[in-house]
């Protein structure tokens, strides 16, 4: 069957999602998401860069750590500035529904969605006492919380500058519907970290599934809306891959959750097992803990207790054997097959679609 009458979500199975050595995407499909990712660094990074060049001495030089540009000592790095993947998903969705100069026109609101996804970073980081990122230490653990916030309160302000100094037509729709998105983003930790002073066992699964729409699914939508805004679509094409957007947004925070588990250090620049020793009530947790099973008991009382690196493998063991890890993997590919019906409503020639197809499989059947 060809690219061009190929139904969408067949590539690949529903086991392959998330896991780790299945069957996934061939080699080719993931090539062509990397070059998708490696065309958005090149076309938005001097745009990152011109923004965050404007920034004040201390915010600039912080700012630079963070995206892997510099050193903490302020000399030059080749670093890993991170996956791309947001604004890779504004200009496939603009190049999607309006061609190559849709793509070239979108670039600029390309950047400030990069630019709020690591205001994000910077201060989930800070709230979530995390200290490693991308393979070195976080900004907050090397300059202190106060500058890893105020860098990210100058990252977002930068975004909305950019849109709105924009002078595309639809940069004003695009300046609303970011802002509307930095406070979902906000509302969705705001409940995160009032959860995780909650006992484990009072927490419900919706919960964590509405809470991980806001802080993921969000700006994942977000992306999409606004590369569909930037090639003039209809209203309704814009809402269609905004929905799009959130259900593989949230495929792809299950799958991260998965990682944040049984993830290779070597890959994800984190410590192994990084979610479960600090307790963090992710969603194959939530799901283990209400499963009912034995497995849940013995959950409960390792999430009770102090954490002992000695209990790391074992409290692994028990989110599996309750059935989180394959319930979160399920619900990744469920989540998808609903993301490509919003797609198919939007673009309904899936080889028009390749780009988002292409990246939103990448970052739902990847392993780090």
């Amino acid at each position: 069957m060809t690219s061009a009458t190929r139904p969408y979500g067949t590539r690949g199975t529903r086991g392959s999602v998330g896991s780790q050595g299945g069957t996934g995407p061939g080699a080719s499909d993931g090539q062509e998401a990397a070059a998708i990712l490696e065309r958005a660094r090149v076309s938005v990074d001097p745009e990152l860069r011109a923004a965050v060049d404007a920034l004040p001495g201390p915010l600039r030089r912080i700012a630079r750590y963070h995206f892997g540009w510099e050193h903490a000592d302020g000399t030059p790095a080749t670093g890993n500035a991170g996956k791309a993947i947001r604004p890779a998903l504004v200009l496939a969705a603009a190049a999607a529904l309006g061609g190559p100069a849709a793509r070239a026109a979108a670039v600029r609101a390309a950047a400030a969605v990069e630019l709020v996804h690591n205001f994000t970073l910077l201060h989930d980081d800070v709230m979530d006492r995390d200290a490693t990122r991308r393979h070195r230490p976080t900004v907050w653990s090397v300059f202190g919380d106060a500058d890893a916030i105020l860098a990210g309160d100058a990252l977002q302000a930068l975004a909305l500058g950019m849109l709105a100094e924009d002078p595309h037509p639809a940069s004003t729709a695009a300046v609303a519907r970011v802002a509307a998105c930095v406070v979902e983003l906000c509302a969705g930790q705001q409940v995160d970290t009032a959860m995780e002073r909650r006992d484990p066992g009072e927490v419900a699964l919706d919960e964590v599934l509405a809470m991980a729409e806001a802080k993921t699914g969000a700006l994942i939508g977000c992306a999409c809306a606004v590369g569909a805004l930037y090639a003039g679509a209809a209203e309704e094409d814009v809402d269609a891959l905004d929905a799009f957007g959130r259900e593989a947004g949230l495929a792809f925070q299950l799958i991260d959750d998965v990682i944040g588990i049984w993830g290779d250090p070597r890959h994800t620049g984190k410590p192994a097992g990084a979610d479960l020793a600090v307790r963090k009530k992710s969603l194959p947790v939530v799901a283990a803990l209400s499963s009912g099973t034995q497995a849940a008991v013995e959950l409960a009382a390792l999430y009770a207790a102090p954490y002992e690196p000695a209990d790391l493998d074992r409290t692994a063991l028990a989110v599996e054997q309750a059935g989180g890890r394959a319930w979160a993997q399920d619900q990744a590919a469920d989540r998808m097959s609903r993301a490509m019906s919003e797609l198919a409503r939007a673009i309904p020639d899936p080889e028009s679609a390749g780009g988002l197809l292409s990246l939103a499989e990448f970052v739902t059947r990847r392993s780090n």
